[in-house]
């Protein structure tokens, strides 16, 4: 079907495919969840267990600012029963609300504590209304395939020195694959990892590109709405669809009214 071809398209659009004034929602019935938080996760642990802990939940992110051989925070969002638990692969059950960011108050941040609730209401880390994380950061993403996780996060574990100044917090997660041309996770389970930053470009700036070359082995991917530095020749050869996409550009938009110098630079150079 020509149509659903092109939805797959035009969901990751980047903005150059016009603007969507019209949508249709796939819905399924409101559940509950309750969310468990345990700290200081032996990295060791991650490294021999990781698809059984990234499984342990309905959604699972591990939060650390790399300054340790653990984890800082293991999130889980579960649907069913509370299980109770008190350790978790060697983590230890938090015994009070955190925020992700080591230091902040969890005053903003979703009930946790097993607390059942409202699916909207768990899913996000921070509560509607609030400002989310620090609220003054940069941030950068970078997608792997899942199977280069446990390779992908020691490689970066082992720039901490480099990293962890200017930091507030990284979060390690797991994305299903997709269909979406211009997805990170086309046709390909990932491992997302990511980075807050500090208010700081210009250090920021300096340490991207070596976080994109300890990833390069493992075709890495940067999320297209945050800051990276990977070269247009290397960003574009990890999207088998793009001259599909290209052609789409064509069609929609051949004046290039939606063009743009980020569009230009990064699909064109």
């Amino acid at each position: 079907n020509t149509d659903a071809e092109k939805l797959n398209a035009v969901v990751v659009g980047l903005g150059a495919l016009g603007i969507v004034t019209k949508l249709t929602l796939q819905i399924e019935p409101a559940y509950s969840l309750h969310q468990s938080v345990f700290t200081d996760l032996p990295i060791q642990e991650l490294e021999q267990n990781f698809e059984a802990i990234m499984s342990a939940g309905y959604s699972v992110s591990l939060f650390t600012t790399w300054q340790s051989d653990d984890i800082d925070t293991v999130w889980i969002k579960s649907r069913g029963e509370n299980s109770n638990n008190t350790t978790f692969y060697g983590a230890k059950a938090a015994t009070q609300d955190l925020h992700p960011i080591p230091g902040i108050s969890a005053e903003h941040c979703t009930a946790q504590m097993c607390v059942v609730g409202p699916w909207f209401d768990r899913l996000p880390h921070f509560k509607m209304g609030f400002t989310p994380s620090s609220g003054e950061e940069l941030q950068s993403e970078y997608f792997v395939p899942k199977h280069h996780a446990v390779e992908a996060i020691t490689a970066i574990s082992k720039l901490n020195k480099l990293v962890s100044p200017y930091l507030l917090i990284s979060e390690i997660r797991t994305i299903a694959a997709d269909n979406l041309w211009m997805s990170p996770c086309y046709n390909q389970d990932s491992v997302g990892i990511h980075f807050t930053w500090k208010q700081n470009w210009p250090e920021v700036q300096k340490i991207l590109p070596v976080i994109e070359q300890a990833l390069a082995p493992f075709q890495a991917k940067p999320h297209w709405g945050k800051l990276f530095t990977m070269s247009p020749q290397v960003l574009q050869a990890g999207y088998e669809k793009l001259p599909d996409f290209k052609k789409l550009i064509a069609e929609y938009d051949p004046q290039g009214k939606f063009s743009n110098e980020f569009l230009e630079y990064n699909l064109y150079s």
